[in-house]
Parts: structure tokens; sequence; C-alpha cells
């Protein structure tokens, strides 16, 4: 099982995990529901206590991973399969442009 933790700007706003099973949870931190709940960090996404779940990466978190020819050099330089896609969003989008980024979460970490 793979996790995220999810920022908009400077504030935790979820947990993005990839069970074992291949699905995809989404889930807003309690307090981010309760102080921003105004700043969705997608349109498809609207704040909500309940978890968003899906067989496949979620269309806004595949958006930030890279295309292309930049693509070519992240699965090369850090030798992940390009159809490894929640590898790559953590690989490569802890920078990203724009308020969201995406922080690997290491298994002893609190949620």
């Amino acid at each position: 099982m793979r996790k995220a933790h999810i920022f908009y700007k400077e504030f935790l706003a979820g947990v993005l995990t990839e069970t074992a099973e291949g699905e995809y949870i989404f889930k807003y931190s309690d307090d981010y529901v309760i102080n921003h709940s105004e700043q969705f960090i997608a349109f498809n996404m609207p704040i909500r206590n309940d978890p968003y779940i899906s067989n496949r990466l979620f269309p806004f978190f595949e958006g930030l991973i890279p295309e292309g020819w930049l693509l070519d050099i992240a699965s090369k330089n850090w030798k992940i399969n390009k159809n490894d896609r929640m590898g790559l969003l953590l690989a490569c989008c802890q920078n990203c442009i724009g308020a969201v980024s995406v922080v690997p979460k290491e298994e002893e970490d609190e949620e």
C-alpha cells in the first residue's frame, strides 16, 4: 500500500492511498474539512467527510503527472514504469506548478 500527503498550498488537504488491490482512495483530512471548506483541490472532488474511491487514479492526480518527453526522462531516471501512475505521482509531483503538491507518506506517519 502506498500513500501520499496531498497539500493545498501549505495546508494538509488529505491523504491519497493506493491499496494492494489497486484501488485508489482520497480522503480530505478532518482539519481541512473544518477549516478550509471552500478550498477543494478539484472541481470534481468537492470537500466532504466521506472518502473518494476509484479503481483508477483520479483524473486530477493523473493531470499532475508529466507527459511526453518529460515523462520519458522521469521514467528512465527513476526507473519507474510509465504505467505505474502512483509511482510517478510520488516521484514527480512534490513541487508541481500550482497550489497542490504530493508528498510521499511514510508508513509510520500518523494520519
